[in-house]
């Protein structure tokens, strides 16, 4: 709720707990003397503000949704994403280091000292498989730290814009209840009686169309 909109509904309730506060009472009678149209102007002026507060409270509920579903897309797409780098990676080193093999293999045929060339082939074949598995544990990694980011962040922005609302609702409601409870009061101090001609007495019914 805006600033804007909660200070005209607190105008309105305001305006309307001195309405009934400053009335004339009618002898004899719970019922005081209000003016029938400036009431029902007010009381028109109030159930203005409310409805597009409801429709921001669903706009901000669909906005929370959009942005934890962008955020769950882009932590899928991230993550699917490393693993077939990481695959492309691994297998290009396993394919390196299968050629070092049959490389070292045809060399240990050819040379005396084969078996030192073989060794060689081998443990170079194993180093680069690692440093190979490293890299796409790393890319992993990094993936899902920023996918778990994305969702922190989306999840936070939508918990505060959610609770800001919820906050403005509540001071509305707040102010509301304060303003009945004006009502209530004024009409419960003055003794039972009947209305004087050409007034109605303020209840919590809704008035009649025209």
């Amino acid at each position: 709720m805006t600033d804007h909109t909660l200070a005209r509904a607190d105008e309105v309730l305001t305006e309307l707990v001195e309405l009934v506060e400053t009335a004339r009472t009618l002898p004899m009678s719970s019922s005081c003397v209000v003016p029938r149209e400036r009431t029902l102007d007010l009381l028109d002026a109030l159930r203005e503000v409310l409805p597009p507060e409801m429709m921001e409270a669903r706009r901000l509920v669909a906005q929370r949704d959009r942005l934890l579903a962008e955020a769950a897309e882009r932590a899928e797409e991230l993550t699917r994403s490393a693993n077939e780098e990481a695959n492309t990676v691994t297998d290009t080193a396993r394919a390196e280091a299968h050629n070092l093999i049959e490389n070292a293999q045809t060399e240990q045929a050819q040379l005396v000292a084969s078996a030192t060339v073989h060794q060689t082939a081998t443990a170079e074949a194993d180093r680069i498989g690692a440093m190979a598995e490293a890299y796409a544990e790393a890319t992993r990694r990094e993936a899902e730290e920023y996918a778990g980011r994305l969702k922190a962040d989306a999840h936070g922005y939508a918990e505060r814009t959610l609770s800001e609302l919820v906050d403005n609702l509540q001071r509305l409601a707040a102010t509301a209840e304060n303003g009945r409870a004006a009502l209530g009061g004024s009409a419960a101090s003055e003794p039972p009686g009947e209305p004087a001609p050409g007034f109605g007495p303020v209840t919590d019914g809704s008035h009649d169309a025209g």
